[in-house]
Formats: structure tokens, C-alpha cells, sequence
């Protein structure tokens, strides 16, 4: 999938990974992914937390239904659950339905 076949950016890159829990996971090679509601970066561009540049690597839809454990090691938690409890503490209102569809961000550090 090609950038000019994916929707338009709803956040900037800058707003990828903010909590600082998560910045020290991505830091500490925890967490390769993160899910978003919209677009906040297109495979190519660079985020960089605390001096350390990351590569956006692949962007694309899944809904929570289809979350894995596998899936949950990306965002830095053991299961899905371990997951879905943290996201729903951060977005209490949030309900978790199975086929909501948040877009999957994966990321690598940039070799120099």
C-alpha cells in the first residue's frame, strides 16, 4: 500500500508515542508499535523521542477483535488483555468493541 492510497493524517507524527511509560519502552526496544484511531505517520517518516530517531515501517487497519497476544508484545505488554486494560485506563469512556478498527503504526530504530 502506497501513502497516496492511505487516508489523510488526523494527528502529527510528534503525537505518535507521548506518555513517558511508552517513550522509555520504544527507548528500550519494548514497544515496535503503536495503535492510533487515525493516521499519525506514514512508513517513511521519523519520530524522534529524547535525541533517538525511529522509522515508521509499515502502516496499516486492524480492528481489536483481531488483537493477538503476539500483537500486545509490540505495544509492550505480556497479553491483550494487560493491553486493553491499560488503554481503557488511559480512555475511560472508551468502549472496547471488537470490530473497531485503529491503525497499526510499526516502527524500528534508525540505523546510523
Amino acid at each position: 500500500m502506497t501513502n497516496e492510497n492511505l487516508p489523510e493524517k488526523s494527528c502529527s507524527i510528534e503525537r505518535l508515542v507521548t506518555i513517558e511509560e511508552d517513550v522509555q519502552k520504544v527507548l528500550n526496544g519494548e514497544k515496535t508499535a503503536t495503535r492510533r484511531n487515525g493516521v499519525y505517520a506514514y512508513p517513511g517518516e521519523v519520530m524522534v523521542l529524547e535525541g533517538k530517531e525511529f522509522e515508521v515501517t509499515a502502516l496499516y487497519a486492524q480492528t481489536l477483535g483481531e488483537l493477538t497476544d503476539e500483537d500486545a508484545l509490540t505495544e509492550g505488554f505480556k497479553t491483550v488483555e494487560e493491553y486493553k486494560e491499560s488503554i481503557l485506563a488511559l480512555h475511560p469512556k472508551m468502549p472496547w468493541l471488537p470490530k473497531m478498527s485503529v491503525w497499526v503504526h510499526e516502527f524500528s530504530p534508525v540505523q546510523k
